[in-house]
């Protein structure tokens, strides 16, 4: 497999798959891997953002399809799965969200599903559409987004953003401002209070994004280096030995994997209605 994309060494195959095609904003050129610029602020993930945005609108469009010839009386199995994911969605908010509000439950579907669908690409065997760009002159090619870590923190800077206006929605400016700064060792000892509250709204947005990132990563990363086995397959009896081991090592990996895509979808989800639901419930008084 990396002779037929033109690598000629273990390491550039490695790199060539874990680098994202980048587009210089300013200079509106596609960047090399070596290219200094790629470490400039002015520099786009281009193919991170369209899968991203590609996943997003099929989902939006097979729900939207879905829900527009949905019969209860004769349910295809496309409608019956699609309620089954919507159902589980909306106990695991009425668990967990203290309020009725009607932005949680559709937030937390779209959240999973969108994250399902851009962990789902790590499925895609690693050299078919990276090579199938290449011959399309496309030098670069990452497929799935959520091994992009700017996808992990935009995804969870948006739910940050989201647990300040349920802050100030659900407790009021004064009310949210007593809680920054008496909980949980009381008003006399609220410079404490304030770090505290910093460094634990911080850390949320952090540990959800390095989360579904390093967990996404390591899996790719775990199915190129199979992938390097499966490219050993001519070379002498020792490479089809290697070869055929990494035929299993493929499928189990695959087979494993599916479930730590939905986990980390599901994991990012609750962990979002989890943050909402505290930024609007109020502290006991002290």
């Amino acid at each position: 497999m990396a002779a037929e994309e033109g690598h000629h060494d273990t390491g550039s195959y490695v790199l060539h798959h874990l680098t994202n095609l980048r587009l210089d904003l300013q200079s509106m050129t596609i960047l090399t891997a070596n290219d200094p610029r790629n470490a400039g602020f002015w520099v786009l993930n281009l193919d991170s953002c369209i899968f991203s945005v590609l996943l997003g609108l099929i989902f939006a469009f097979v729900f939207w399809k879905v829900a527009r010839k949905a019969n209860a009386a004769h349910p295809t199995q496309t409608q019956n799965a699609i309620e089954m994911v919507v159902e589980f969605v909306q106990n695991q908010v009425h668990e967990i969200f203290p309020h009725a509000n009607s932005l949680v439950a559709p937030l937390a579907l779209t959240i999973f599903a969108w994250v399902f669908l851009m962990n789902f690409m790590d499925i895609v065997p690693v050299d078919w559409l990276p090579h199938a760009a290449g011959l399309a002159g496309v030098p670069y090619l990452k497929v799935v987004p959520s091994t992009d870590v700017n996808i992990t923190f935009g995804l969870s800077l948006s739910v940050f953003v989201l647990m300040y206006i349920f802050n100030f929605k659900f407790k009021g400016v004064l009310g949210f401002g007593k809680e920054v700064l008496t909980h949980p060792f009381g008003p006399w000892l609220f410079p404490v209070n304030l770090v505290l509250r910093i460094v634990e709204d911080v850390a949320k947005p952090v540990s959800l994004a390095l989360r579904l990132f390093g967990n996404l990563f390591a899996g790719e990363l775990i199915f190129i280096l199979i992938a390097l086995m499966l490219g050993q397959a001519f070379n002498g009896i020792a490479g089809a030995i290697l070869a055929g081991g990494g035929v299993l090592l493929q499928i189990g990996w695959a087979i494993f994997h599916i479930l730590v895509i939905t986990l980390q979808a599901f994991v990012f989800m609750v962990l979002t209605v989890v943050y909402l639901g505290a930024a609007a419930e109020a502290h006991a008084d002290h």
